[in-house]
């Protein structure tokens, strides 16, 4: 329980804690509360049950005490009675009725605060009334984990008595015998393992017991698992041993059993670190490291990114280490992979003394590292004064005589100079870095101060970047050229006016980039200084920028003051627009305050881009309502449009939702109609809120007078926009203000039509009703004459179909006469369809459109079985044909669909007979297309023999179009029904001739086959001539109109396509080329 001050408890409180029984009993007497709450919701019973007094428990409960009362954290008089061990206490409240598998918050039962607090004698109480043994707290650990844990022998032996499972896991997936290693409980460990406890079991992250032993530095156990056959080299889930945990924990009495049990003292883990990698940065591991060099451990091993022992001591600047590595055959020099030695390391991290170790050593401080660095790059770029001044004195001193002084200057050994990969010499990296002691140290040492890196910064350019006032002061007290312009033409004033875009990501070193108050006034310091110093305000880079535009891009209000004060051509700076205007470059970025700055020193604010786009515009655009309240504080016009949609800083508030900066403009913006104001599209400010679902917009340009009915010039009103893109809220606004449903767009559609094409069917539902309240008569008709009925069904969206079924006024019998009920079975929504011939009646089954078609037709031409089925139970007729002459069988059989085709001949029993305007059957129509199942289907279906040789306009037989579609099996069917192999077609070809690629080759192919046949040798100007007095024996029809020379009369316009026609009869059913999207 909480500690409380006993005296602020209620009296029956503190009779309990004073074991004062005659209290209690007199102020139950008195009718005192006993279920009464403190503060933690606990009740008299949960202090009694703490004390342990049986006798004032069972008054309690006899006055009528909640046994099971659960304080603020969900803990019972039962929970708190086996924390206090009271075995009387525990089995009075059982007795009482108390849950013994109640649970606390963090789901611990009286079971587990029993096993935690070494309470056998209640666990003994408990474990009769449990339902189960193995219950998981919270955390996934059982009584048996927390008697492990606590290290009572007792709890233990009489859990696992009981049947606790050895081999539960927790969440973390630890079972027991982890708990127990970690903690030290040997005893503990040895009863688990007797029991049949897996010795070698891992957790979630690959730990053994012997893992957990060896971290927490439990030699005794380690030695037990040893002794008991434990795998001593077993890795982690990161690699890691053993005796990689108890290098990295410093534990040398572990590190020392393990060697001597013969532990892989060079197994590497994932990353390639050996428990030498581990020893050597470890803060306790310096024993560790001698017992491993002793024993064998390559002092040169490295790790998978090329790391030895040494390049770990030297990051944490291990020095009693790296001297033992060294004095082992630690290699001084050895590279990672990014080529630093163990000295570019110490460098980096400022190690002088480690320093002095490896260069007395023998180190090469002219090593190359990381982009070419040398050692002494990292140490001045890092700030580490005296790493620098080690490194430099690694050469000899000499000695510089000038008029004025002598002084010893310090030599690095090798040309300091030299630059990296970057072309950056130490003297840019000290810049960058900012200490100005490094840097005073390499100029002392003659380093050239004018040294351009690769992009033609010198260290000035670098110093400014990154804000170094004290560096920026002493390159221009050295000479620095303060105007130099690098490869872009940026000038160190640039650098300086952006300050802390440029400068290094790692000065954060806590992960916060803000900006400090220090480095903004340094940064201020900076600049000032280039500008006493000479630096010209107005020069601009290759790109046409000046400082300014650096300034006020980057938002340094300060600078950008300093610079427009020391400009000798401030208004010129600040309006010139090539490439763009400094406010411009504010506006976008959201810089209110260096926006200010401007505007109060500019005469123009209304300047545009070279897409014409103003300063207002951008601040609109990106939303920041800081610069628009800036820029109308300053008469910034909202009428100014942009090239490419005419669009003013209105209509892109209103289009990306920034409801402040569009109130901001309509309330304070020049005088006028702002509210309606057009853009190329003839689009209002309302239309484009509505377009992007900005319903807060909507409401505020409708309540400001917004033309709700005003068209674009396609006819679209704001109505038609939120009924297709379905935005509720829009749609309800506009509404409410008014906007007509019955509107209509350059199609003739109004909004209704396109919330059914869309599916929204609220928007519909709202829109219904304002249609009949507006006008009950008006029948919704397009200029294709559908109706959103027709819509709704194309689209199969059934909700909205209910929606305008249930307002009887929009049902009626005009309008396209392709009707919804052909809409809905062409594209195969077979759920409409029954809706509609619920609503509408079965009359409608057999309604025919312009082109004659059925509803049966439409059915057949989509793919959908429950459609076609649907209007043959409602009656409809199986053959009828449209104004081609087609029944719904032939539309199936031209589209290839075999079950559809099926269905028709096998149930409907369609008639094979009839002819479309081309004299085809269904049967012509399936091989013409290759549809191999529907021909084989309906030649099963032909039991007159007619059809079989059945002829076309064209002449030509299904054997012909079988034949030359390369249906093999359609071929042999129809040759086995009795199919004339003789018969000629218009072009006077046989099947055969038929097979051929294109006429030609079939003309040919005859020629060929006339020589191979026992007939007398003719006058070659017969087979040109096309006269009707050509004999027609058998052998003559083969050459009919095939000469070489000869002109084939062409294909009837009304005939079947032959293969070299193109098929002017493909077209699909649709809703006259109308209802697309």
């Amino acid at each position: 329980m909480g500690v409380l001050n006993i005296t602020d408890q209620p009296p029956l409180v503190q009779a309990i804690f004073s074991r004062n029984t005659e209290e209690v009993q007199l102020l139950l007497h008195r009718k005192e509360d006993v279920n009464a709450l403190d503060q933690e919701r606990r009740t008299p019973l949960h202090a009694a049950a703490c004390v342990g007094d049986v006798q004032i428990m069972d008054l309690l409960i006899e006055s009528g005490a909640s046994v099971n009362a659960k304080d603020n954290v969900w803990l019972t008089p039962l929970h708190r009675a086996a924390a206090s061990r009271n075995e009387r206490a525990v089995g009075l409240l059982l007795r009482r009725g108390a849950e013994a598998n109640t649970r606390d918050k963090f789901w611990q039962t009286p079971l587990h605060v029993a096993a935690s607090n070494r309470a056998t004698r209640c666990a003994e109480a408990l474990l009769t009334q449990l339902s189960n043994l193995n219950m998981a707290d919270r955390t996934g650990r059982t009584a048996l984990h927390h008697a492990t844990e606590s290290g009572f022998q007792e709890m233990v032996k009489l859990l696992l008595n009981k049947g606790a499972n050895l081999s539960a896991i927790d969440k973390k997936e630890r079972q027991p015998i982890h708990c127990a290693a970690f903690l030290g409980h040997l005893e503990v460990v040895k009863m688990l393992v007797s029991r049949g406890a897996d010795k070698s079991c891992k957790d979630k992250l690959g730990y053994t017991p012997l893992h957990a032993a060896s971290a927490s530095g439990h030699i005794e156990i380690v030695k037990y698992l040893l002794r008991m056959g434990t795998e001593i080299d077993e890795p982690n889930g990161f690699g890691n041993t053993a005796l990689h945990v108890a290098c990295y924990m410093g534990q040398e009495a572990v590190a020392t059993e393990l060697v001597n049990h013969g532990a892989n003292v060079n197994q590497p883990n994932k990353c390639g670190f050996t428990p030498l990698h581990l020893a050597a940065v470890s803060t306790n591991g310096a024993l560790c490291l001698e017992l491993l060099v002793n024993n064998g451990a390559d002092v040169n091993q490295q790790s998978k990114e090329g790391k030895s022992p040494l390049h770990m001591a030297a990051i944490h600047g291990r020095f009693t280490r790296s001297q033992i590595l060294i004095q082992n055959g630690g290699e001084i020099d050895c590279v990672d992979k990014y080529g630093n030695t163990p000295l570019h390391v110490a460098a980096k991290y400022g190690h002088e003394l480690l320093i002095s170790t490896l260069m007395t050593n023998g180190a090469d401080t002219a090593r190359r590292g990381i982009h070419g660095m040398f050692p002494l790059h990292l140490a001045v770029l890092y700030g580490f004064s005296d790493c620098c001044r080690k490194l430099l004195s690694s050469g000899q001193l000499y000695s510089i005589v000038s008029s004025m002084s002598k002084e010893h200057v310090l030599s690095a050994g090798f040309d300091i100079n030299t630059p990296d990969n970057f072309g950056r010499t130490c003297l840019h990296a000290a810049a960058s870095g900012g200490n100005v002691e490094c840097l005073n140290l390499l100029l002392s040492s003659g380093t050239d101060l004018n040294k351009r890196d690769i992009m033609g910064r010198t260290p000035l350019h670098y110093a400014a970047a990154n804000g170094r006032y004290q560096c920026t002061v002493s390159l221009v007290n050295a000479g620095a050229e303060v105007n130099e312009q690098d490869q872009t033409g940026c000038t160190p004033l640039h650098y300086s006016a952006a300050s802390q875009a440029f400068s290094r990501t790692d000065r954060h070193y806590s992960g916060n980039h803000q900006i400090t108050e220090d480095e903004t006034k340094e940064s201020y310091f900076c600049l000032e200084h280039l500008l006493d110093n000479g630096a010209d305000p107005s020069m601009v880079n290759s790109k046409g920028y000046s400082a300014v535009h650096y300034a006020a891009y980057h938002g340094n209000k300060q600078n950008l003051e300093l610079l427009l004060e020391m400009s000798f051509n401030a208004l010129g700076d600040i309006e010139s627009s090539i490439p763009v205007s400094p406010l411009h470059l504010a506006a976008d970025r959201g810089h209110w305050q260096a926006l200010r700055v401007l505007t109060e020193t500019a005469a123009y604010v209304d300047m545009q881009d070279a897409a014409g786009r103003s300063v207002l515009y951008l601040a609109a655009q990106k939303g920041y309502a800081r610069c628009v309240e800036v820029l109308l504080a300053q008469g910034a016009s909202c009428l100014l449009n942009d090239n490419h949609l005419m669009w003013t800083p209105i209509h892109v508030a209103a289009a990306n939702g920034h409801s402040d900066c569009l109130r901001m403009m309509i309330e304070y913006g020049e005088e006028g109609d702002l509210i309606n104001i057009v853009d190329k599209f003839a689009q209002t400010p309302l239309m484009l809120s509505v377009l992007g679902g900005h319903s807060d917009c909507v409401h505020f340009l409708l309540e400001k007078g917004a033309q709700p009915d005003a068209k674009d010039k396609r006819g679209h009103t704001a109505l038609h926009r939120g009924a297709v893109l379905g935005h509720d809220d829009c749609v309800a606004a506009l509404l409410e203000h008014k906007a007509s449903p019955l509107c209509r767009d350059a199609q003739g559609r109004t909004p209704l039509h396109y919330a059914a094409s869309r599916g929204h069917t609220d928007i519909l539902a709202s829109l219904v009703q304002a249609a009949v309240a507006t006008d009950p008569q008006d029948k919704l008709l397009d200029n294709k004459q559908y109706t959103p009925i027709h819509w709704a069904a194309y689209k199969g969206h059934e909700d909205c179909l209910e929606v305008l079924l249930e307002f009887k006024t929009l049902i009626h019998e005009e309008g396209n006469p392709f009707t919804p009920l052909h809409c809905a079975l062409m594209n195969g929504h077979s759920g409409a369809a029954e809706r509609l011939l619920e609503s509408a009646g079965v009359h409608m089954i057999n309604t025919r459109d312009a082109k004659g078609r059925t509803p049966l037709h439409a059915a057949a031409f989509s793919e959908d079985v429950a459609g076609l089925q649907l209007v043959l139970r409602h009656g409809a007729e199986i053959n009828a044909v449209d104004t081609s002459g087609r029944s719904a069988l032939m539309v199936a059989a031209d589209r290839g669909l075999s079950g559809t085709v099926a269905i028709l001949l096998h149930r409907a029993k369609a008639d094979l007979t009839l002819l479309d305007e081309n004299r085809n059957t269904a049967l012509h129509l399936a091989c013409s297309k290759a549809h191999e199942m529907c021909a084989l289907l309906i030649l099963g279906e032909i039991h007159n023999p007619t059809l079989i040789n059945a002829t076309n306009s064209a002449l030509q037989m299904p054997l012909h179009l079988a034949a030359r579609n390369g249906l093999a099996t359609v071929v042999q069917a129809l040759l086995s029904r009795g199919a004339t192999v003789l018969a000629v077609d218009e072009e006077g070809h046989t099947p055969a001739l038929a097979c051929a690629p294109n006429k030609d080759v079939a003309d040919c192919l005859a020629l060929i086959l006339s020589t191979m046949k026992p007939f007398p040798q003719r006058d070659p100007s017969s087979c040109s001539s096309s006269s009707p007095t050509v004999p027609s024996s058998a052998g003559l029809n083969l050459l009919k109109h095939c000469g070489i020379t000869a002109a084939c009369s062409p294909l009837p316009s009304n005939g079947l396509h032959n293969g070299y026609v193109k098929d002017r009869h493909g077209a699909p059913v649709s809703l006259d080329g109308c209802l697309s999207e």
